[in-house]
């Protein structure tokens, strides 16, 4: 039995790639410096949620398995307040709120993110993910610190490595729910 090649084909958030892009996600340095390897590896996670969002626009609000409330929409709102808290909050020191959840609202990245909130978050994702590029890229060293309430004392190195997990583990969320949606699979 030959299994259909149903791989995602293009990105969404800019409108500008192509599939053959998603071959290019990992081609990232795999010697040298740290920091090289750890901005292309984050680089890559951050490419292959777009990827797993490719093509969809309301769907993207499509829920995984009642009850939970897990959606790409989710996602990609959930991954912009993790990058707003870690780069812009504890790195850069500044004296803002999450834009999706909060305190009162823990679940607001997931229980807000409906087919009418489609642009709006992906436009706080480019945002934030611009910030914290420009963050790293500021940065003189790995060793720059930042206090959070839950970790302390947290370095740069720390956070990159503790986004390329984040990343990587609700990317792994993301393949099953884009193919709960349309079947799409794909690296």
């Amino acid at each position: 039995m030959k299994i259909p090649d149903r791989r995602i084909e293009l990105f969404t958030g800019t409108g500008t790639e192509t599939g053959t892009d998603s071959e290019h996600r990992f081609s990232g340095p795999a010697t040298g410096d740290e920091r090289s390897m750890l901005v292309a590896m984050l680089d890559a996670q951050r490419a292959t949620l777009k990827l797993k969002c490719s093509g969809l626009g309301p769907e993207l609000a499509v829920r995984s398995v009642p009850p939970s409330s897990l959606s790409l929409l989710g996602l990609v709102r959930h991954l912009a307040d993790v990058e707003r808290r870690w780069f812009r909050a504890v790195l850069a020191g500044h004296d803002v709120e999450l834009r999706f959840s909060s305190t009162d609202v823990p679940e607001g990245d997931f229980d807000g993110a409906g087919p009418g909130a489609v642009e709006e978050s992906w436009a706080a994702w480019h945002a934030e993910v611009a910030f914290a590029e420009a963050c790293v890229a500021d940065a003189p060293h790995l060793d720059i610190e930042g206090q959070d309430p839950w970790r302390g004392t947290v370095s740069l190195r720390w956070v990159l490595i503790h986004m390329i997990e984040e990343y990587a583990r609700h990317n792994g969320h993301a393949d099953l729910i884009r193919e709960r949606i349309d079947g799409a699979v794909g690296v």
